[in-house]
């Protein structure tokens, strides 16, 4: 495609592409394609004239090349489902046909027209404000219908006309702004489900999500995320739901139901036949998951909405305690003009929604702006060890065998089993296998698998068991043999025990190596005014006291089962502290459901992502620096709003009971502060 360049500086570039217009989906392909391009900063393509701004610090030459050969058709799959450009769009189209309008009725329109077209406008107004009185409630809509009625029976046309095209420019800007803000957090939310085991001739297989068409069949187990929409054709499943719907309690689904994408299985195996492939309606159920955690308000939140109802009879009686003191017409309308309702009731919702935006770029997922007031009001964290302060994949260090057994094939044994609950260690096991180059095709029946525990199948008629020593040795009561000094395994490992028949087979020694930021994110969360860290795992006392030492935590317990970690919590509460709970695990479930912000490592089990409050990347615990900084930022930027709010509203209805401004300029401010603090608290909050 050609573009011509109009003004080229150093780092920057501006062209227009050679083509009579630039549809909205083009604008958008434009743009994520030179973003996609190595050495790119920054894009902005304008549909309206075809020109784009480029920032890069590639070089010139490269970038002329990546424009010179860009193609609409070949680049579509760069663009996400749905971007805020078309929004965008519509909204400032809606503000200029509003103030095109009213630049025709002011100056081309007869007054006596004007008259009759402000008074059919105005009933609108007056109507809604009716309506409120009728239901028993004093709001702003009285307050807005008081004022545009004293001037129309004034025979004040215009001042009339004025207030009601700030009250409409407000309303689109506040209907917009808060549009934005929940596209452009939805856009930052995924399912973060890459692979899915489709059903292939009767066999499963582990495919990408991608590949999948509409009628393949595929299988998902107990802990998993479902990752796209279907109707079950076999099993019966507990599915957890509340992502999509907001039921708190699990599902059951059997042959016929239709299921998500973007919910888990809580209980339970199902094989589902597609019926959406990946992406369709995606966006649009996350965008409504988004509307239902703004329900999910916090304490500022609800404080702020009811502080803002609270006010308006307040403001109503200052006024007319200002017509009996003065009589004067004007400065009555001047205090109508003001209420706090408008800013507190928009600022403090966009201030969490751009705080729950801003986390999304960091990698952070959060569920409501109540989580991001509990982490900032927190005091104790909780830490699973394995996968959270130890990294997300482990390595298998060694296979100890008995009974004469080969290694190889008992690894390959325990990664056939593994696989199909994926888990740190679980995964340790499979990249191991693959490392080894063992094939390990369905040998077995049914798997089930026992939280917290481990798994249980049956292969060539022997029942198998893999997972902890407790689940192994003791719940299956399997007997080990005469060779087998399990006294003396390696106690810096963590260690899966592998029965085969009821006999000890093998031992496979799992390195767990510490997270190498560990240490200075326990001592940085201390001086973030978190007075107590702890740490919970199922590993063995040894094994738990080494990482605790090398991590600095306050205390630690192992030996630990779901139920211990989630009755640790309620203590914690008990006691009177805040607790958030981090962890990745299928075991971590109840302690993240009980804690006050539950945090789940993206990684990690499925099921752990769909209970928790906050999702993470494992790439860096330091992500659980920059969402504790974020969270005392934002809380900072409440308490601020909060004083300019009162502080500045306050000011313009003494203004006005004084007579220094009148009723225009008193509405121009008013709404021009709310829609400044409003923008104001969409910034980032972090440098």
């Amino acid at each position: 495609m050609k573009f011509r360049i109009l003004h080229e500086a150093k780092g920057r570039l501006r062209v227009h592409a050679e083509r009579p217009r630039i549809s909205i989906g083009e604008a958008d392909i434009l743009e994520y394609y030179l973003k996609s391009r190595p050495g790119i900063l920054d894009v902005r393509v304008f549909e309206r004239t075809g020109d784009a701004i480029i920032r890069y610090t590639c070089g010139r030459e490269e970038l002329l090349s990546a424009l010179s050969v860009f193609s609409f058709s070949e680049n579509e799959s760069l663009v996400p489902e749905h971007t805020s450009r078309a929004l965008n769009h519509e909204y400032q189209d809606r503000l200029f046909w509003v103030i095109s309008r009213r630049l025709f009725r002011r100056f081309l329109v007869p007054f006596p027209v004007r008259r009759v077209m402000a008074g059919i406008r105005a009933f609108r107004y007056v109507r809604k404000g009716v309506r409120c009185l009728a239901k028993g409630r004093l709001e702003v809509p009285v307050l807005d219908a008081a004022a545009i009625t004293a001037a129309m029976l004034r025979g004040d046309v215009n001042t009339a006309s004025s207030v009601m095209f700030l009250l409409k420019i407000g309303d689109i800007l506040e209907e917009w702004t808060h549009k934005k803000s929940v596209a452009d957090l939805a856009s930052t939310l995924s399912l973060n489900v890459d692979k899915v085991w489709a059903v292939k001739d009767g066999t499963e297989v582990l495919v990408p999500v991608r590949s999948m068409e509409v009628g393949d069949e595929f299988v998902v187990r107990m802990g998993s995320m479902i990752p796209l929409d279907g109707v079950v054709v076999r099993g019966e499943a507990m599915i957890n739901q509340a992502s999509i719907t907001g039921e708190s309690m699990p599902v059951r689904k059997t042959e016929g139901a239709y299921i998500y994408a973007g919910t888990v299985v809580d209980e339970g195996e199902i094989c589902v036949r597609t019926a959406k492939i990946s992406g369709t309606g995606r966006y649009d159920r996350i965008a409504q998951m988004i509307e239902v955690s703004e329900k999910l308000k916090s304490a500022s939140e609800s404080r702020a909405s009811h502080l803002a109802d609270r006010l308006v009879p307040y403001s109503f009686g200052g006024t007319v305690l200002t017509w009996l003191l003065t009589g004067n017409i004007t400065r009555t309308m001047s205090i109508l003009m003001v209420d706090f309702s408008c800013a507190l009731k928009l600022a403090m919702p966009l201030s969490f929604l751009a705080a729950m935006r801003e986390a999304g770029k960091h990698g952070i997922t959060v569920k409501g702006g109540k989580f991001l007031e509990a982490v900032a009001s927190a005091d104790t964290v909780i830490f699973d060890k394995t996968g959270t302060l130890t990294y997300a994949s482990p390595r298998v260090a060694k296979v100890i065998t008995f009974d004469g057994g080969d290694e190889n094939e008992m690894l390959r044994l325990a990664a056939c089993l593994e696989e199909h609950y994926p888990h740190s260690m679980a995964n340790a096991v499979v990249d191991e296998a693959q490392r080894r180059g063992l094939v390990h095709e369905e040998r077995h029946s049914r798997v089930e698998y026992i939280v917290a525990h481990g798994i249980a199948s049956t292969v060539t008629g022997d029942k198998v068991v893999i997972g902890s020593r407790h689940f192994v040795l003791e719940d299956e009561g399997v007997a080990v043999p005469d060779d087998a000094d399990i006294d003396a395994l390696p106690a810096e490992y963590s260690h899966l025990y592998l029965a085969i028949g009821g006999r000890l087979a093998a031992v496979i020694c799992i390195e767990d190596p510490l997270r190498a930021e560990a240490a200075d994110v326990v001592k940085k969360l201390h001086a973030l005014g978190i007075t107590k860290v702890c740490m919970m795992t199922g590993d063995n006392e040894r094994t738990a006291r080494a990482i605790a030492d090398s991590v600095g935590v306050d205390e630690y317990h192992a030996e630990v089962l779901p139920e211990d970690k989630a009755a640790f919590v309620r203590a914690e509460h008990e006691a009177g502290r805040k607790v958030i709970m981090v962890g990745d695990g299928v075991n971590d479930s109840p302690a993240l459901s009980e804690a006050d912000a539950g945090i789940a490592i993206a990684e990690g089990a499925a099921i752990a992502r769909e209970v928790a409050d906050i999702t993470v990347s494992s790439e860096d615990l330091t992500m659980l620096l920059t969402l504790r900084e974020l969270s005392l930022l934002l809380m900072r930027r409440i308490d601020r709003n909060y004083r300019f709010i009162i502080g500045f509203n306050l000011g313009l209805i003494l203004l006005g009971a004084f007579g220094v401004i009148p009723p225009t300029t008193s509405a121009l401010l008013h709404n021009s502060s709310t829609i400044l603090l409003s923008l104001d608290s969409m910034r980032d909050l972090l440098q």
